[in-house]
């Protein structure tokens, strides 16, 4: 059987804060293809090795490999454009645009960004537009926030914010999609929603890292679930796994 291609490898990463380490000599991998979780208690290092893998935050120490090829140290866009795509809250700047408006600005290299297109080449300007906004539309079919579209994303409830920020991400087409606590602030009906989302585009060959302490969630979509505990990674298995391991039950699961 062929062995499963690695989609990130993050290796001896290190990152402090005024000398007080974050992540500490920590390494991972997430397997093409697969939804894996990140789970571990407050303050155990995830976000911040998120924000340090997706280039929002200076690497100091290690190295990450994205997709076949080393990323250490790349600038976000960089990164985005390579197909590393994270989830956004809705901020105060975006929940002053529609829903819509809020679907069209993750596009990346759109014709119109060009000056010499805009002024010369308007029809490859309007079709690329065009291709757009039916993306958009369908995602947000999809979604179930088409009806929402002229609406202000502020006014959306906690869970459509959720909804709409994972179908934004989808318009930049990811290879790997990060989702940071997607379930945080989300009734259980719509959680499920977002879960059967997951699985449905996991299909289509999209790799899923994402941070949850819903294990429940966790235990339903994700095939892999890596632990990390003051700043490294503690252990990597499925979640009956992990239950029978002494360790990642005294750090986080609970007796």
């Amino acid at each position: 059987m062929p062995q499963a291609t690695e989609m990130l490898k993050v290796e001896g990463l290190t990152h402090a804060f005024g000398g007080v380490k974050a992540i500490a000599d920590c390494s991972l991998s997430v397997q093409a293809g697969a939804v894996t979780a990140l789970i571990g208690p407050n303050g155990a290092g995830k976000s911040t090795l998120v924000n340090v893998v997706s280039g929002f935050y200076r690497l100091q120490h290690g190295r990450v490999t994205f997709d076949g090829k080393e990323t250490s140290g790349w600038a976000p866009y960089r990164i985005a454009r390579r197909g590393l795509i994270r989830t956004f809250q809705i901020s105060r700047d975006y929940g002053g645009m529609t829903v819509l408006e809020n679907m069209m600005v993750p596009p990346q290299s759109q014709a119109g960004e060009s000056l010499f297109n805009a002024l010369f080449r308007p029809r490859l300007v309007a079709a690329d537009e065009k291709r757009h906004l039916e993306k958009a539309y369908a995602l947000l079919n999809t979604f179930g926030l088409y009806e929402k579209r002229n609406d202000y994303a502020r006014d959306l409830s906690g869970g459509q914010k959720r909804l709409l920020e994972m179908a934004r991400a989808l318009m930049a087409d990811p290879k790997l999609l990060l989702l940071d606590e997607p379930m945080a602030g989300v009734n259980p009906a719509l959680a499920e929603q977002l879960a059967a989302h997951i699985l449905e585009l996991r299909a289509t060959s999209i790799t899923f890292l994402i941070i949850e302490h819903n294990l429940g969630i966790v235990d339903q979509i994700c095939e892999r679930v890596i632990v990390m505990a003051n700043g490294s990674t503690l252990a990597t298995g499925t979640m009956a796994e992990l239950r029978a391991n002494t360790a990642v039950v005294e750090a986080y699961l609970g007796g």
